[in-house]
This record gives C-alpha cells, sequence and structure tokens, in this order.
C-alpha cells in the first residue's frame, strides 16, 4: 500500500482512491516500470517559480507564441453520455519544452450555473488523488454536492489531468496480474519475501513503461497545472478559481506558484506540504493513520459490537494479531474468483475506512466477521473500493496514474529494501499497527523506469491573491501539520482549521466550515486569521 500522495477525498463520499499497501505508497493523498520510455532532460523546472504569463516564459516553458495555439483553443460543448452536463476536450502539449512535437488529448466536463444570481465564472474542482477522476468527481459529487448557492453562481467545471480516466490514461498491469499485486505480502519477515516484494513492485514498474511509454515522462504536476491554465484560458476566465483536495492542494499550491498573478479564489482542503521529501511524507501520513487509528479505537471500544475490545490501549495488540493470522492463514471471502483476504488485503481494507468517519460502523461490522466468524468479506469490499476494481475484476486506471505521478513529481522515498530496514523503528513508532507495511510500501518508485523532474520545495506564490488553504486536526491522509506549513509558505494563505475526524472538511457536514469557504468563494472574503471550526 503506497500511502505517500494517494490523497482522496473520502470525506466528501468521493472514492477518490488516492495503490495497496503496495501500489499505494501515496495512500491517502496517495500513493506506485522496461521499457524505457526515457529520461526528461528538465530535472529542474519543477523548482522554479514563472511570471504569472498566460503563456509563461521562462525555465518552465518555450516562448509565448509557441504556446499560442492552445491557449487560442475555443472549446465544442456536446451533451455527455450522463444527462445534465456537457462535455468537451482540448489539446495541450505532451511536452511543454517541445509544443510542437505533439499534443495529449484531455477531458473535460462541466455543469452549468443554476442561478439565481450573477454567475461569477467557473469553478474547477479536483478531487485528489494524484489518479482520481476529476469529471467522475463531478458528476458523482461535486455538481449536486457542492452548496447550493455556490452552484448556483458557478458553472461547475472539471478536468480529467493527463494520464488519467478519459484524458489519455496511464496502463499498467491486466485484472489478473493486478490481483495478484495487490495480495503480494507487504511485511515481509525474511529476505525470500522481501524478494518477492520487490519482483511485484518491478513488475507493476515494468508494466507501465511497456504499456504507457509515451505519455509516462508526462504526467507531473507541474505539467498538470499548465494545462488547467490553458483550460482557463479556453473557458474565457481571466483567473482561476478552484477548490482542490487532498493532493488536488497540491496541484492548485503549483498552480499559484506558476501563475501568481492568474489565481483568482483557490481552496486548498486537506492540504499538503510540497516542502517535504517523499521519506518525511510516508512517515507523516503513517503517523496520520495513527492518529485516525486511535479515534476509531476510542469510538469502538465504547460500543457493543467493538471487536477490538473494551481498552484502547490493548486494540492495537489485537488487530496486529489479527493480521499476523491473516499473514498465516488468509480467510475465505465468497468471491467468485476464489480470492481470500490475507494481511495486504485487509491493512489496505481498515485504512481506506480511516478516511471517513461515517465508515466506522461498516468497519467495525466488517472486522467482527472477519475475526469472529471467518469471513473476510466485508475487508475485501473495503479493499476493492479503494483500489477502484469492480466485480468482473477489472481495475480503474487509479493506481496506475497515482504511481505514474508520484514517482515523477519527487524522487523516490528509498532506494533498496536495505534503506526500508533501516526505516522500520521509526516507522512502526509512528504507528504500530500500520508503520511496517507503509514503510514497504514507500519502495515502490525505487523502480520506476523515468527518473524524477521535481524536487520538495516551498511555495510562495508571491503576488497571488488571498489563498484558503484548510486542514483537519485529525486527518489522517494529510495530517494537520501539512496545512499549517502549507499555510505559512504561502504568501497570501489564510489558514481555516476544522478540529475534527476524516480526510478533509468542505462539504461534510460542518456549517462553520462551509460557511466560511462559501463566503470566500461568493464573496472574496477569505476566512479571518486563525479561525477555528
Amino acid at each position: 500500500m503506497h500511502i505517500r500522495r494517494h490523497l482522496r477525498n473520502r470525506g466528501n463520499r468521493s472514492l477518490r482512491r488516492c495503490g495497496t499497501l503496495l501500489a499505494a505508497a501515496g495512500l491517502l493523498l496517495t500513493a506506485l516500470p522496461s521499457c524505457s520510455p526515457g529520461n526528461s532532460p528538465a530535472s529542474s523546472r519543477t523548482t522554479m517559480a514563472v511570471t504569472g504569463d498566460a503563456a509563461p516564459a521562462g525555465p518552465y516553458a518555450p516562448t509565448p507564441a509557441a504556446l499560442a495555439p492552445f491557449y487560442g483553443q475555443k472549446l465544442q460543448w456536446r451533451g455527455c453520455p450522463e444527462a445534465g452536463f456537457e462535455c468537451a476536450t482540448f489539446r495541450a502539449p505532451l511536452d511543454y519544452d517541445k509544443p510542437s512535437a505533439g499534443d495529449i488529448r484531455l477531458a473535460v466536463a462541466r455543469k452549468k450555473a443554476t442561478g439565481p444570481g450573477k454567475r461569477l465564472g467557473s469553478l474547477l474542482v479536483n478531487p485528489g488523488g494524484p489518479g482520481g477522476s476529476a469529471v467522475d468527481y463531478l458528476q458523482s459529487y461535486a455538481a449536486l454536492g457542492y452548496p447550493a448557492q455556490v452552484r448556483a453562481r458557478y458553472d461547475m467545471v472539471a478536468v480529467d489531468p493527463r494520464g488519467v480516466a478519459r484524458s489519455e490514461p496511464v496502463e499498467c498491469l491486466t485484472g489478473p496480474r493486478m490481483d495478484a499485486y495487490t495480495q503480494t505480502d507487504s511485511t515481509p519477515d525474511d529476505r525470500s519475501e522481501a524478494d518477492r516484494l520487490v519482483a511485484a513492485f518491478k513488475e507493476f514498474a515494468e508494466g507501465c513503461g511497456r504499456r504507457s511509454a509515451g505519455v509516462l515522462r508526462h504526467v507531473s504536476t507541474v505539467e498538470t497545472a499548465r494545462d488547467m491554465d490553458v483550460l482557463r484560458a479556453a473557458l474565457g476566465d481571466p483567473t482561476l478559481t478552484y477548490v482542490g483536495a487532498s493532493y488536488g492542494t497540491f496541484l492548485g499550491a503549483t498552480y499559484a506558484e506558476l501563475f501568481p498573478r492568474r489565481v483568482g479564489r483557490l481552496v486548498l482542503d486537506g492540504a499538503m506540504d510540497p516542502a517535504l521529501p517523499s521519506r518525511r511524507l510516508s512517515l507523516d501520513q503513517t503517523a496520520g493513520f495513527e492518529t485516525a487509528f486511535r479515534s476509531f479505537t476510542e469510538d469502538c471500544v465504547r460500543r457493543a459490537d467493538c471487536p477490538l475490545g473494551t481498552r484502547t490501549d490493548r486494540a492495537t495488540a489485537t488487530l496486529k494479531a489479527f493480521f499476523r493470522q491473516l499473514d498465516e492463514t488468509p480467510l475465505p471471502t465468497g468471491s467468485a474468483d476464489g480470492r481470500r483476504l490475507g494481511e495486504a488485503l485487509a491493512t489496505t481494507g481498515v485504512i481506506a475506512a480511516m478516511y471517513d468517519e461515517a465508515s466506522w460502523p461498516r468497519l467495525r461490522g466488517a472486522l467482527t466477521a472477519a475475526m469472529r466468524k471467518k469471513d473476510g468479506t466485508g475487508l475485501l469490499g473495503f479493499s476493492d473500493s479503494y483500489y477502484e476494481r469492480d466485480q468482473r475484476g477489472q481495475y480503474g486506471n487509479l493506481m496506475f496514474a497515482n504511481a505514474a505521478v508520484n514517482c515523477l513529481d519527487l524522487p523516490a522515498a528509498f532506494a533498496s529494501p536495505a534503506e526500508v530496514e533501516e526505516s522500520l523503528p521509526a516507522f512502526e513508532k509512528a504507528s504500530p499497527v500500520f508503520g511496517r507495511a507503509l514503510a514497504w510500501a514507500s519502495l515502490n518508485c525505487a523502480y520506476w523506469p523515468v527518473r524524477a523532474t521535481g524536487v520538495p520545495h516551498r511555495i510562495e506564490a508571491k503576488g497571488a491573491a488571498p489563498i484558503v488553504v484548510v486542514g483537519t486536526t485529525r486527518d489522517p491522509a494529510t495530517p494537520y501539520v501539512w496545512a499549517k506549513s502549507l499555510a505559512a509558505q504561502l504568501s497570501s494563505a489564510r489558514l481555516l482549521t476544522y478540529d475534527g475526524d476524516g480526510h478533509t472538511a468542505y462539504g461534510r457536514g460542518n456549517d462553520c466550515v462551509d460557511r466560511a469557504i462559501n463566503r470566500y468563494l461568493l464573496n472574496g472574503t477569505p476566512p479571518t486569521a486563525g479561525m477555528r471550526c
């Protein structure tokens, strides 16, 4: 399970996924090829800020004239298969350093402002991942779930980022091979098991390199942020209004860094810290899931149906013992394909439920069935949902895109199994129940066929209009300390704190949070300094 930056906004009831303990070294936000597609020569471009021109010059891009055909596009809207939405595609350079070398086509959808009131423009939404489909998010949640007064004044818009879903998706493994991958033991006990885990990471990476060679070098967050500016121009908006959740906060902050004078009203909910290296991100996320698990156990032990006992100080040991049993003897699940619930899938299932406290009752039931009735069906369901596996055994593109973006954006957390083993004490201290698995999950990018083009760095976005950063105090996937750090980096940020559980805050039922963000989106008034809900 790669819990690095698989950041998904589960709190908004959108399974944005955010990998297996293998695939998700970016779980949360989350977070996993050899036919080598080659390495990008512009390894320093993601560390530098540029001016806010519509077609930026400088180290990020070629001359404005070379990008003019892209910025001059007009969207040709048509009906979507989903009633009430309009769909279109637009072109962006596959390689912004060589815009004449080829295009990539990106899918966009919108739901027009419903009124009443004067239309304020377009509101672009992104649910995170990386790898989450923003179009699916718009059509399944945002266009109906965002507050009515916001939907009345804005056209709700979403674009699937390059390499994701409808936008030339990254592909890596077939369904059966993904089944094998997600079931690989993610807590190796000896050299043989560690070798099998490494072999699984290599097979995944090689599959991505073989099946997606053309796009794999060009799915970075910087490139996606530049695509958003092309879309902004095509929509006819002078500035970008945007709500990004989880990994979407990194995407939004990157946009502000690139185009500070194009920033309109930006909400970054469940924030990431762009200044942290991969290993620190993984370690912090591990601690975040431990915080969420403790909240779950404190709630669980007060209930009659809690399978972890009646004492919080024993709940961790109980769950660890259960995971050890599964490592030895996986449970039947009743699945038509005969899959059994082993430690890897069970751990993914429990972690998936940590994104949203509304999942806790169902998690208690799934754990009870597995621990007392030897039925792994419920936990397998959580895991399958996390991985976007359907009943036919097919997987969505989420896990593939998640790894492709994460491994391109930052250098690998670990270069070898030996480095993981050295770090195990720190990870197990951060989370006695999840630490070992999440440390090993962070090894996945070590075998990626494309060199990372980004490095960790502070984002200040000097000259940008006020930006709202939202942090939840017990967020499992994007720890609250990240929100505080990002708000301190951004020159114009206001931090809005939600004292609560779950991943992200906006649209999850807290009136204080929703009122503050609605006021900002509708009137341009950011929350007062130090506001807490």
